[in-house]
């Protein structure tokens, strides 16, 4: 490998970046097209992301269900408060299947009372569906949830492109792709959050694949990557996620990675 772990982990601090899912500080607002100038100190800042515990949590449970559950988003909350760590991800996936904004607001004071930043969210968007009501629906689901990242104040929200569907053309996924990170974008602008696009296979499997997305879409300061350290599966991944970490804008760091396919 041409780009070892130590200089990986090196250089992504060089971005400025929180993982494992961060709003970036320091950056000059270019546009997405250009990677961001950073101004200021090279730093990591650490957080946990809630789908760590995927294993343990209720995806968007009842409030029955989740009486019953190992850990909730509250209780995850107070695990990384116990571990002393500054931030958390809030993982969409495990939020209760009704939200209100009292819960939202709860959980902002829930984390700030213990001094856990609410580093960013996630939802399981796919955006290359070819039929129109249900991309739509995606669409929709995405501005719902930055309306919720900005009320609990968490600055960046990881979404998904998706993948092809059959019988239909990469080209054609990814134009319907960037046609809704387009729609959904100058709403995240107008509240304040990013919008960070995963490097999640589908038609992102490849740092060319995930480029053409992020230069197609409309130049804008509040969209870029969100790096993952785990999901390229190709020849070379330290190299690969060195040309991605340019226009991150989050980070998530595995403990595994998988060259050609093989998981190490």
């Amino acid at each position: 490998m041409s780009f070892d772990r130590r200089r990986f982990l090196t250089g992504l601090a060089a971005t400025g970046l929180t993982t494992s899912a961060v709003g970036s500080f320091g950056i000059s607002p270019t546009p997405a097209a250009d990677p961001p100038v950073r101004n200021g100190k090279s730093y990591l800042k650490l957080s946990l992301a809630g789908y760590s515990f995927r294993s343990l949590m209720v995806r968007r449970g009842t409030a029955e269900q989740l009486t019953t559950a190992e850990m909730t988003i509250n209780s995850f909350i107070d695990y990384c408060a116990e571990l002393g760590l500054g931030a958390a991800e809030l993982t969409g996936y495990y939020f209760p299947q009704s939200i209100t904004a009292d819960y939202l607001l709860s959980v902002r004071q829930q984390a700030h009372r213990l001094g856990v930043s609410i580093s960013g969210t996630a939802i399981g968007n796919d955006f290359c569906v070819a039929d129109d009501a249900a991309r739509a629906a995606q669409i929709a689901e995405c501005r719902e949830w930055i309306d919720y990242a900005a009320l609990m104040g968490a600055p960046a929200i990881r979404i998904f492109a998706g993948k092809v569907p059959k019988g239909d053309t990469e080209e054609s996924a990814r134009q319907r792709c960037v046609s809704a990170i387009n729609d959904c974008l100058p709403y995240a602008a107008e509240k304040g959050v990013f919008l960070a696009l995963e490097n999640h296979g589908g038609i992102t499997a490849t740092p060319e694949q995930l480029l053409a997305i992020v230069k197609a879409v409309d130049p804008c300061p509040w969209f870029g990557v969100n790096f993952d350290s785990g999901n390229f599966r190709t020849e070379d991944p330290y190299g690969d996620l060195e040309r991605i970490a340019p226009y991150a804008v989050n980070a998530q760091i595995k403990a595994a990675i998988a060259p050609n396919g093989e998981k190490q």
